[in-house]
C-alpha cells in the first residue's frame, strides 16, 4: 500500500503535527514504509500459537481470595488531608 501527499497531509493534520510542504513526500515515503512492514508481519503464519507474556512459561501469584473487615471508612479517612461527609474532599478543577 503507498501512502500519498495527500493522505499524508490529513495524518499530519489529525495528529496537530506541522510538516512543511516540502517535508511531505518524505513524509508520505515513511508511513508508506511503516505498512509495507505490517504487511510483511500480516503474512507471518501465527495459527495454533497461542499468545504468551513472558519468554519463560509462569503463572502468576496469586493471592488467597478471603473475606477481611470492612468498614474501615474512619481509618482511612484520617489519612486525607481534606475529608468531608465522609469523602475525599479534593479541590475542583472543572469549571
Amino acid at each position: 500500500m503507498s501512502i500519498d501527499i495527500d493522505t499524508a497531509r490529513k495524518v499530519a493534520k489529525l495528529a496537530r503535527i506541522r510538516v512543511e510542504t516540502g517535508e511531505l513526500p518524505a513524509l508520505a515515503q515513511k508511513l508508506s514504509d511503516i505498512l509495507g512492514l505490517m504487511e510483511q508481519l500480516d503474512e507471518v503464519g501465527v495459527t495454533g500459537i497461542e499468545p504468551m507474556t513472558s519468554v519463560t512459561p509462569q503463572r502468576l501469584k496469586r493471592r488467597a481470595d478471603v473475606v477481611n473487615v470492612g468498614d474501615q471508612q474512619a481509618a482511612v479517612l484520617a489519612n486525607a488531608p481534606d475529608a468531608r461527609e465522609g469523602f475525599f474532599a479534593v479541590p475542583k478543577v472543572v469549571e
